[in-house]
C-alpha cells in the first residue's frame, strides 16, 4: 500500500482542494530502511472527534516580501486555539475502558491543559489539571469551563508537574504528558499529514515548526521525511530557550538552567527523550529567534489574517523570515527525486542512539535545481495570548522588524542644540524622545526613529556621530528597551550603586516578597517594574552595596534564587540613570 497516495488519505479525512506549490515532478517514497513506525501511528491517530482539519492559507503579503510562496497552517483556529488538542485527543482516545474510568491528570500553564480538558470532556471522563499559581486567570477559567478540576500549585511548570505526578499515584489516574509520549507525538503529527494533503509536497522547500518539548516537530518530521525527504524540516526556538538546539549539539537531551518566559508556550527546560530521538533523525536545523523578532512576526500574522497569535504561535513565522533573509537570491532545489542530503540525512542513516555530530554531506547526488524557490510553510501553533501582553508586543514589533532604532545621544546643554540635532536626523519620523536636564554642560537624550529600511540604522548612527555628538545604538539593548526608555530623568548621586535586572514569579505578594528579600539589608536606590502580562515579573533595581559587604551581597543574591543580570556597566544606565 502506498501511504503517499491520495486514496489512502481519503480513508482518514475527506479530501480538501489540493494546492499547487511550485510543483516539481517527483516520486516521493520511503527511505531504503522502510517507513518509520510513526507513519502508521499518525495515519491511525484519532483526533478528529475533537480537533478540526485546520486550513493551509496563503500569505500574500509575506510571499511578496520574502520572494517565495508562503503558506500558514492555521492551528490557532482549533477549538482551543492550539495544536496541543491533537496530541491530547489521541492519547485520551487510546485509553482502555478501565483506564478511562480512572480519569486523567496533566500539568500545564495553558494550551495542553485546555486540550486535555476538552478531550476528556468529549469522552466523558474525569480530568485534573495542575497549573502553576502564576497562570493568568483567563487560562485557569478556560480550563474550568471545560469541566476539569483545576489544582493551582507551584511557581512554574516543574513544580506543577511534580504535583501532577503525585496525584497520578495518589488517585490512580493516567498522566497525559504534554509532549514526550508516542500517542501525543502521533496526534501532533497529523498536522504534517494534512499539510501534504492540502499542498503538493513536491513543491515545498521547507516547513517551519515551533519547538518547546518537541512533540510537534517530532511527529511532523517523521511524516514529512517519510513521504518527501527533500523537504527541510526546520525547528524554531526562542533564543533564550534553545532546548532542542542544545540537545542536538550535545547529542542528548540537555536540561537548561533557566529559560526565558516571553514565548511561554515554548519555555521548556529539557526536550523529551522520545521527541529528541525523532528530531535528531529527521530535523534539518534549528533556528533561534529573539523576542523582538517574535513580536514582529505577531504583527505580520495580524496583518495577514487579522488574528493575534501568541508568542510561541508566531515563532515559526519569525524563523521563516530569518531563513528567507539568509537564503535570499539563492536558487533552491525542491525536487524530491534524489536522496536527502546534509546533517539530518546523516543522522537518519545512523542509529537513533548514535552521536548527533554528522555534518558532512552524505554524498548523494543533488536534486535538479529549479528556477524558483519552493513554498515555505509555517505552523501558526497557537493564539492564547493574554490581552495585557499586547502593549509589550506592539512596543517591540517595529524594533523586531528593524523598522525602528533607538539611540542614546549626548548634545551640548546650550540653546539651539536640540534644533541642530533635529536638523541632523532630517525628516525621519521620531517615535520617542526622552530628555531631562541633569548637567550644565551635557544633555543626554533617548530618541527612537522610524526606519524605511533596516540599512538606515547604521547610516543614521553615522550621521549623528559625524555631527560631533557622541551616540550609542541601543536597539539591541534589552535593559534600555525594557526599562530605561520609561525612566529617563537624569543621573542621581547614589554612592556604591549597582544595577540589576531581576525576574520573579508573577503571583500575588511576589513583589512584596522580592522587595523584602533584596531590600532588607541593603538600600534600594532605583526601582522600575512593569507588568507585561506574563508569568514572570521584570524589575530593574539599583542597590547600594559598599566594598565591605560586596561578598555578602553576592552570596545573598545567589541564595535568593531569582534569575538576574547585572547591568552596572550598561551604557544606557551610565547615560540616563
Amino acid at each position: 500500500m502506498n501511504l503517499g497516495s491520495e486514496s489512502t488519505f481519503e480513508v482518514v479525512r475527506a479530501e480538501q482542494p489540493r494546492r499547487s506549490c511550485a510543483k516539481v515532478d517527483s516520486d516521493p517514497g520511503f527511505s531504503d530502511s522502510g517507513p518509520d513506525p510513526y507513519v502508521e501511528r499518525i495515519l491511525k491517530a484519532s483526533v478528529y472527534d475533537v480537533a478540526i482539519e485546520s486550513p493551509l492559507n496563503p500569505a500574500p503579503r509575506l510571499s511578496r516580501r520574502l520572494g517565495a510562496e508562503v503558506l500558514l497552517k492555521r492551528e490557532d483556529l482549533q477549538p482551543v486555539h492550539s495544536f496541543k488538542l491533537r496530541g491530547a485527543a489521541n492519547r485520551i482516545a487510546a485509553l482502555s475502558a478501565e483506564e478511562a474510568r480512572q480519569g486523567v491528570v496533566c500539568a500545564s500553564a495553558g494550551n495542553h491543559a485546555q486540550g486535555v480538558a476538552l478531550a476528556a470532556q468529549r469522552r466523558g471522563i474525569a480530568a485534573v489539571v495542575v497549573m502553576p499559581v502564576t497562570t493568568p486567570r483567563i487560562k485557569v477559567e478556560a480550563v474550568r469551563e471545560l469541566e476539569a478540576e483545576v489544582v493551582l500549585h507551584g511557581d512554574d511548570f516543574d513544580q506543577a508537574c511534580a504535583r501532577a505526578r503525585e496525584l497520578e499515584r495518589a488517585r490512580g489516574m493516567i498522566f497525559v504528558h504534554p509532549f514526550d509520549d508516542p500517542w501525543v507525538i502521533a496526534g501532533q503529527g497529523t498536522v504534517a499529514m494534512e499539510i501534504l494533503r492540502q499542498c503538493d509536497g513536491a513543491g515545498i522547500e521547507a516547513v517551519f515548526v515551533p519547538v518547546g518539548g518537541g512533540g510537534l516537530i517530532a511527529g511532523m518530521s517523521a511524516w514529512i521525511k517519510a513521504l518527501h525527504p527533500h523537504i527541510k524540516v526546520i525547528g524554531v526556538e526562542p533564543d533564550d530557550a534553545p532546548t532542542l538546539e542544545r540537545a542536538l549539539a550535545a547529542g542528548k537531551p540537555v536540561r537548561l538552567g533557566r529559560v526565558g518566559a516571553f514565548a511561554d508556550g515554548a519555555a521548556v527546560r529539557e526536550v523529551g527523550r522520545e521527541t529528541f530521538a525523532l528530531a535528531r533523525r529527521y530535523v534539518d536545523e534549528v533556528i533561534l529567534v529573539g523576542a523582538d523578532e517574535t513580536c514582529a512576526a505577531i504583527q505580520d500574522l495580524f496583518e495577514e489574517t487579522r488574528a493575534i497569535a501568541e508568542p510561541a504561535g508566531a515563532l515559526a513565522v519569525a524563523g521563516m523570515k530569518r531563513y528567507a533573509a539568509r537564503s535570499a537570491g539563492v536558487g533552491v532545489a525542491v525536487a524530491a527525486a534524489a536522496a536527502p542530503t546534509g546533517a539530518a540525512a546523516a543522522r537518519r542513516a545512523a542509529p537513533v542512539g548514535a552521536a548527533a555530530a554528522a555534518t558532512a554531506d552524505s554524498g548523494a547526488g543533488p536534486a535538479t535545481p529549479v528556477n524558483r524557490r519552493g513554498a515555505l510553510v509555517a505552523v501558526v501553533s497557537g493564539a492564547n495570548l493574554n490581552f495585557d501582553r499586547l502593549r509589550h508586543v506592539a512596543e517591540r514589533a517595529d524594533l523586531g522588524a528593524r523598522r525602528e532604532a533607538v539611540f542614546a545621544v549626548e548634545i551640548p546643554e546650550r540653546p539651539g542644540s536640540f534644533l541642530r540635532f533635529c536638523e541632523v536626523i532630517g525628516r525621519r519620523a521620531v517615535t520617542e524622545f526622552n530628555y531631562r536636564y541633569a548637567d550644565p554642560a551635557r544633555a543626554h537624550i533617548f530618541v527612537g526613529l522610524a526606519l524605511a529600511d533596516p540599512s538606515e540604522r547604521e547610516a543614521v548612527r553615522a550621521a549623528i556621530a559625524a555631527s560631533g555628538c557622541p551616540v550609542t545604538d541601543l536597539s539591541d539593548n534589552e535593559m534600555a528597551k525594557l526599562h530605561v526608555r520609561y525612566m529617563v530623568g537624569g543621573r542621581a548621586p547614589a554612592a556604591d550603586e549597582r544595577v540589576f535586572r531581576f525576574e520573579f514569579p508573577e503571583r500575588p505578594g511576589a513583589l512584596l516578597e522580592f522587595l523584602g528579600a533584596v531590600g532588607g539589608r541593603w538600600n534600594i536606590s532605583l526601582f522600575h517594574y512593569r507588568n507585561h502580562g506574563a508569568d514572570r515579573g521584570r524589575v530593574l533595581a539599583g542597590i547600594q552595596v559598599d566594598a565591605e559587604s560586596a561578598a555578602e551581597f553576592d552570596a545573598h543574591l545567589e541564595a535568593l534564587g531569582f534569575p538576574y543580570v547585572e547591568e552596572t556597566g550598561n551604557p544606557a544606565y551610565r547615560a540616563f540613570l
